[in-house]
């Protein structure tokens, strides 16, 4: 299995490379025109029109696949929502996976003829990329990606960890029955900080509100990512040694809950609205695979109102507790959802089936041949569940 991880650093652009970028760029958009206006799907066919261009054929061709890509995503949101605007690049990149050279410390990156790119990598890029296969590089106007790859082998786990996402925690529960809830208060505090400091701008000019929110948001996005990171690698180096596989909800279309005239208030919605549960996901993600740990993510309904012991609908109590009518049991909602995620991330991955569904006959012979290893449920509450 081939996993990916990225690195960037600062660099200073010179003339010409701002340039090639703007060159890049004008390829984009002309290919998000053609691809609109003759309702293209493959833009190959756009080759050739772009020999005015000053930019080698393997930038063009960077360039029409991620126009490519724009257009997916755009046709995939206009189906949703039919007043989605027509997309347009405006910010100066360059894409390329072809003829990437690491030299003396330098990324060298050929641009057109007798022309390359060189940039000095700083000791953490190069430090990262050592005795990895470089994949890609972006340039942007002042950063540069690398994006480098290795082949890793997909362990068989020992056992599972279930993980809850919770808007001010992260609840863990494990195979061997350890409960840990890790702290994340921190990065609700900082969007509510930084919220209520833009509902203050009292400037006319929407440009100027616009450049001033941007400059807090970017604080607020890199405190916020450094406080998961913290996280996300704490969770996945328990899961490293105790060789457990992770298991995690799907919570894709779960903004639809905080709309504006759904009955909730502002202040809710916007809280509800900044959680950033799927930046979390994305990071335990891609460093569990990295180290070859398996992601099995499961769909969320009931995994909280759902009792953890015998499947019946739990009642809620107050400070976050539920209670079970069938069976009486009592327990914190977020420990009761990541027990919840934890059996079905089990049943998922060891493919446990009914012993009538593990067995076929048959026509030329009279006797039932077993295709599957189906081991027997012993727990009345699976049973119930898989019927």
């Amino acid at each position: 299995m081939r996993v990916l991880k990225s690195v960037w650093q600062y660099y200073a652009p010179d003339e010409r490379t701002l340039f090639f970028l703007n060159q890049f760029r004008l390829i984009v958009n002309e290919c998000i025109r053609v691809g609109l206006a003759e309702n293209l799907t493959s833009l190959r066919s756009l080759y050739g029109r772009l020999s005015q261009y000053d930019l080698y054929s393997k930038h063009k061709l960077c360039a029409i696949n991620a126009a490519r890509g724009i257009l997916r995503n755009y046709r995939k949101a206009k189906r949703k929502n039919p007043r989605t605007k027509e997309p347009y690049a405006r910010r100066l990149r360059l894409t390329s996976c072809y003829d990437v050279e690491i030299q003396d410390d330098m990324l060298i990156l050929p641009l057109k003829a007798k022309e390359s790119l060189r940039i000095p990598l700083t000791s953490h890029v190069q430090t990262s990329i050592a005795n990895f296969q470089v994949r890609s590089v972006t340039l942007t106007e002042n950063t540069l990606s690398i994006a480098y790859a290795k082949d890793v082998q997909e362990i068989r786990p020992k056992g599972f960890v279930g993980i809850d996402r919770n808007l001010d925690n992260v609840t863990i529960a494990a195979s061997d029955g350890t409960l840990v809830q890790h702290d994340l208060s921190e990065s609700t505090r900082v969007k509510a900080r930084y919220r209520e400091l833009r509902s203050h701008f009292k400037r006319n000019d929407a440009r100027i509100c616009r450049r001033v929110s941007q400059k807090y948001g970017r604080k607020q996005y890199e405190k916020v990512k450094q406080i998961l990171h913290h996280a996300s690698k704490r969770i996945v180096m328990e899961a490293k040694e105790k060789q457990y596989a992770i298991v995690m909800e799907k919570l894709t279309g779960i903004r639809k809950l905080y709309r504006r005239g759904n009955g909730q208030g502002r202040w809710y919605r916007g809280r509800m609205n900044s959680w950033s549960h799927d930046q979390l996901r994305r990071q335990i993600e891609y460093k569990a695979k990295w180290l070859g740990l398996p992601v099995i993510t499961i769909p969320p309904r009931g995994t909280t109102s759902k009792c953890s012991i015998c499947g019946q609908k739990m009642r809620p109590e107050e400070n976050r507790m539920l209670r079970c009518p069938s069976c009486g049991y009592r327990v914190d909602r977020d420990v009761n959802a990541a027990r919840n995620i934890l059996e079905a991330g089990r049943l998922r991955f060891d493919l446990i089936d009914l012993a009538s569904e593990g067995v076929v006959r048959e026509p030329s012979r009279q006797e039932v041949i077993p295709k599957l290893d189906a081991r027997k449920l012993t727990l009345w509450r699976v049973d119930r569940t898989l019927r």
